[in-house]
C-alpha cells in the first residue's frame, strides 16, 4: 500500500488513470447489485469520512455515464453529501493512500441480490400517491419534533392509519384496473449499535405494511420486499419509530441516572429489544383490521406475489436469536415506550364505489 501510494504521489500524470479506474470499480459494484446508498454505508462503516467523500465524488462522477435507473436510485444520488469547500486537501501521499484503501474495499464487495425496480404501467394515481406520502412525511416530522408525548402519539397513529389506507388503496386500484406492477425491493440500513433489536423492529414494521424483510448482518442492512407504496411506508415508519425510541431511551436513562444508576449497554440493548417486541405486537394488531369479502382475494394475491419474490431473491434464509437481553429495568422501560408509540386503529376497509 505504501509503495503504491508513493508511486502515485510522485507522478501527477497518473491522476487521470486513477480516476478512470475508480469509475470502473463503481460501475462494477453496480453490476454486483450494490446501490449508491449501500456503498456509502459500507464505506462509512469500514473506513472514515475522508473515504466517504472520495466514494461520493466517484459515484457522482460515474453517474453521467451510467444507464438510466429508477426513481429510488435517483433519490439516493440526490442525497449524496456535497463536498465542502472548507475541507482541507491532504498531501498527495495521504490522498493516494486513501484512494487505494477505498479501491481495495470496492474490489472486495461481493455480489448482492439485484433489486429491480417495478415499472408502473398506469399513471393515474401517481400524483395522489405523492400527496399521500407527503402528508405522511409531514405527520412524522411533526411527531419527531414535538416535545409533547401525547401529541407525538396522535400524529404517529394518524400517519400509520394513512399508510394502511394508502396500501389498501393500491390494492383497490389493482382490483379495478389490473396493472403489471410487481413487488419491488429496497435496502434499509440496520447499523450498530444494537442492530439485532433494530432488525426486529424493521421486520415488524415491514410485516405490518404487507412487506417481508431479510436481514443481512455482515453488511448492516435489511432487504425489504413489497409493492412500492408499501416500501415507502416502511421506510418512513421505521425511521420515525427509531427516532422516537432513541428519544424515549434517553429520557429513561436520565431517570436511571437520577436514581443513582449509571448508563449501561445492557440497559439500552434490553430497552430496544422490548421496544421492538412490544411494537411488533401492536403493529400486528393494527394491521388486522377487518376487510370486506370482495377485497380479500386482491390482498391475498399481493401477499402471494410478495412472498414469491422474497423466496426467489432469498431461497435460503436462517433465523437468529436475539442476544444480550438481561436488564429488567431496560426491558420494562422499553415496553412502556412502545406502549406510548401507539399506532391507532384502522377503519373498516371496503371496495371503492364504481
Amino acid at each position: 500500500m505504501d509503495t503504491g501510494a508513493s508511486l502515485l504521489a510522485a507522478d501527477p500524470a497518473t491522476d487521470a488513470e486513477l480516476a478512470r479506474r475508480g469509475a470502473e470499480f463503481v460501475a462494477q459494484a453496480w453490476r454486483r447489485g450494490w446501490q449508491p446508498a449501500d456503498v456509502v454505508r459500507i464505506v462509512r462503516r469500514d473506513l472514515d469520512d475522508t473515504h466517504v467523500r472520495l466514494a461520493t465524488a466517484l459515484i457522482r462522477a460515474q453517474a453521467p455515464d451510467d444507464r438510466p435507473r429508477g426513481p429510488r436510485w435517483t433519490a439516493q444520488l440526490a442525497q449524496l453529501e456535497e463536498p465542502g469547500d472548507d475541507t482541507p486537501r491532504p498531501d498527495r501521499f495521504t490522498h493516494a493512500t486513501a484512494v487505494l484503501e477505498l479501491y481495495r474495499l470496492l474490489l472486495r464487495l461481493p455480489a448482492l441480490e439485484p433489486l429491480e425496480e417495478p415499472r408502473r404501467e398506469h399513471n393515474g394515481e401517481s400524483k395522489s400517491d405523492a400527496r399521500t406520502l407527503g402528508r405522511i412525511r409531514a405527520l412524522l416530522a411533526k411527531a419527531e419534533a414535538t416535545g409533547f408525548p401525547e401529541e407525538a402519539e396522535a400524529l404517529t397513529a394518524k400517519a400509520q392509519e394513512l399508510m394502511a389506507r394508502h396500501s389498501v388503496d393500491e390494492a383497490l386500484l389493482d382490483a379495478r384496473a389490473p396493472a403489471k406492477d410487481t413487488p419491488g425491493a429496497c435496502r434499509i440500513g440496520v447499523e450498530p449499535p444494537y442492530e439485532q433489536a433494530k432488525a426486529v423492529l424493521l421486520d415488524a414494521v415491514a410485516t405490518a405494511n404487507h412487506c417481508r424483510a431479510v436481514w443481512n448482518e455482515p453488511f448492516a442492512f435489511s432487504t425489504v420486499v413489497g409493492f412500492e407504496g408499501d416500501l415507502a411506508a416502511v421506510e418512513l415508519l421505521y425511521t420515525s419509530l427509531l427516532v422516537q425510541a432513541q428519544s424515549a431511551m434517553a429520557k429513561a436513562e436520565a431517570a436511571q441516572r437520577a436514581g443513582g444508576r449509571k448508563r449501561t449497554k445492557t440497559f439500552r440493548q434490553s430497552f430496544l429489544a422490548a421496544y421492538a417486541h412490544r411494537l411488533g405486537d401492536r403493529l400486528r394488531a393494527a394491521a388486522e383490521a377487518p376487510v370486506t369479502d370482495d377485497l380479500l382475494p386482491v390482498l391475498a394475491s399481493r401477499e402471494v406475489a410478495v412472498t414469491d419474490r422474497m423466496e426467489r431473491m432469498f431461497p435460503r434464509t436462517t433465523t437468529t436469536r436475539l442476544r444480550g437481553v438481561s436488564d429488567e429495568a431496560g426491558w420494562t422501560e422499553g415496553a412502556r415506550a412502545a406502549d406510548r408509540a401507539q399506532v391507532g386503529n384502522r377503519p373498516r376497509l371496503s371496495r371503492r364505489p364504481e
